[in-house]
């Protein structure tokens, strides 16, 4: 069963587009994600149309469990500053898209009196535990303050929903704006430009930040994006092809499909599915999907006793060579050191359908989710 006491929240795939404009469009997988079309970039960001609207006065930033690069971050720390709150978790693939926006921004306007605050709420459970966030924090070069916000005070306070979230607060403590999903980035940027000249720091003039995250941070194409994010634990798996269905908390031995429709996954071997995680009991145990996007991401972890887990990777039943992920080789080969997102799958040539497999060589895997770009 799902926790009772997470709240409901989605991860945003896509651009939340500026003032309401944008196709929508739900992949519902559990909960709705939605994508919206719109321009991701632009060379300068034009002036805002209307004012920035007074909202709320934002909730305080307490109840984090830790502070990461920061002291505490209270009401009297943040008197004056034009604070940026994002909301993110290490292992959604949305969020660390945003992230070079994000690190951009901090860089670019820290001298004029912004603050970027992350805020890191986690969606599995392996995302409370400190270590993994701090490793995130390297990994990703954050070095602004981040509040670990493991037990959802700050979530709940914010009455926020999504990853990512950006919250843009004004030098009087009141919310002026926010944004939800990917995209939309000058629009975001002018925000903080009219918000610090309001406090009476105006930057000068210059043309929006122009990033290119690399990895799992390049901005995808949307439009190419035929493959929903997928769950694998039983409490919000869908579209699962072994027959006979998933067995819930014991220990089953799948048999995977030899020809899964789009869109359709599946296990093979003996596995062991609870809500959140299906964990593989044997080696030689396997995940099969038929995906269609540019990027197939998997977010995994290694067993209880932190062995590395062996794997090999299969595209059309073949190795991946150029298509493969920063987390293979060209032959598919890698390994699962840590809980967090692998690239496995990076097509080189235009996007079309594909059948995935991944095998580990080793038992204890744990997997938790795909995500695609």
């Amino acid at each position: 069963m799902p926790n009772p006491n997470r709240p409901l929240r989605h991860r945003l795939i896509g651009v939340a587009a500026a003032l309401g404009v944008g196709t929508a469009l739900a992949l519902g997988v559990g909960s709705t994600r939605i994508m919206r079309s719109s321009a991701v970039t632009a060379l300068a960001a034009a002036p805002l149309a209307t004012p920035l609207p007074v909202q709320r006065k934002a909730p305080p930033l307490d109840g984090a469990v830790a502070w990461l690069n920061s002291a505490p971050l209270d009401a009297a720390a943040l008197r004056g500053k034009v604070v940026l709150v994002d909301f993110w978790t290490y292992t959604c693939i949305n969020c660390l898209r945003a992230l070079p926006w994000v690190r951009a921004w901090a860089d670019k306007y820290r001298d004029y009196g912004l603050v970027v605050v992350g805020v890191h709420t986690p969606e599995f459970e392996f995302e409370r535990d400190l270590a993994n966030v701090r490793r995130a924090l390297a990994e990703f070069d954050i070095r602004y303050p981040v509040a670990v916000d493991s037990k959802y005070r700050i979530w709940r306070a914010f009455d926020n929903h999504y990853w990512p979230a950006h919250y843009f607060i004004d030098a009087q403590g009141r919310i002026r704006h926010q944004h939800f999903g990917e995209g939309d980035y000058a629009q975001s940027e002018q925000v903080i430009r009219e918000l610090l000249a309001e406090a009476g720091h105006p930057p000068p003039e210059s043309p929006a930040v122009s990033v290119r995250g690399s990895g799992a941070q390049l901005a995808p194409d949307f439009a190419q994006i035929g493959s929903p994010e997928t769950y694998l634990g039983y409490a919000r798996a869908e579209r699962f092809a072994s027959s006979g269905g998933q067995r819930a908390d014991r220990s089953h031995a799948y048999l995977a499909p030899s020809r899964p429709a789009l869109n359709r996954w599946g296990l093979g071997g003996r596995w062991l599915v609870g809500a959140e995680q299906a964990t593989l009991l044997d080696a030689g145990g396997r995940i099969v999907y038929r995906f269609r996007a540019r990027d197939l991401h998997l977010v995994l972890g290694p067993g209880k006793d932190g062995k590395p887990v062996r794997f090999i990777v299969r595209l059309d039943g073949a190795a991946p060579g150029a298509n493969h992920g920063v987390d293979s080789d060209a032959q598919g080969l890698g390994s699962v050191t840590t809980q967090r997102l692998y690239q496995l799958i990076r097509s080189s040539g235009p996007v079309a359908e594909h059948s995935f497999e991944i095998e580990f060589l080793d038992p204890g895997v744990q997997a938790f989710a795909f995500t695609f770009g």
